[in-house]
């Protein structure tokens, strides 16, 4: 077994958000030696923030832990056809740090929402956004749980093969990315 470090990232805020089950999940079924999640709740980017009173303490601390994971997996809803806001806000913070903690770090990408075709389009709009910082993004197998609701039990554990499956699939990949 790969001893490994993973860092979760939630593109919602919501307590009982489906894509904060579904890092979770990835780190169970992925069999993550160390699981940590990392936080939005970050202030608006904004310049002149930044030129009064520096990085944040909470974007550091993001940032920081990107730069420690050995891989990072990210789960967002499409919102209007694209990425949450908060998700766009916390890479155009963590951008402004020094150095690049994505440069060439393993990145898996999945997603579970309401809808019936499970962020396909939040998923592209990701991969197009993390373009800059050039991780190694896997390109499948794609995890697009839709219908999320129905495919997480109590525990917020997914109930359903087909995704157990593909997500298992995709954590294995990750682990084989690891340097």
């Amino acid at each position: 077994m790969t001893e490994y470090a993973l860092l979760g990232i939630s593109g919602s805020l919501r307590k009982d958000s489906f894509n904060t089950k579904l890092i979770r999940e990835a780190a169970r079924l992925g069999e993550a030696t160390t699981f940590t999640e990392g936080d939005l709740n970050l202030p608006l980017f904004d310049e002149d923030l930044e030129a009064e009173k520096g990085i944040p303490a909470a974007v550091q601390t993001l940032s920081d832990k990107i730069a420690a994971a050995d891989a990072v997996v990210i789960s967002s809803p499409e919102y209007n056809k694209g990425i949450p806001g908060v998700l766009k806000n916390a890479l155009d913070w963590v951008s402004r740090t020094d150095g690049n903690p994505w440069q060439d770090k393993p990145l898996a990408i999945m997603s579970a929402t309401a809808g019936r075709a499970g962020g396909e389009r939040t998923q592209f709009d990701l991969r197009l956004k993390m373009v800059p910082f050039q991780p190694n993004i896997l390109q499948g197998p794609e995890v697009l749980v839709g219908g999320a609701s129905n495919h997480f039990d109590e525990d917020g554990q997914l109930i359903t093969d087909s995704y157990i499956d593909f997500l298992t699939k995709l954590m294995d990949k990750l682990k084989r990315e690891i340097k």
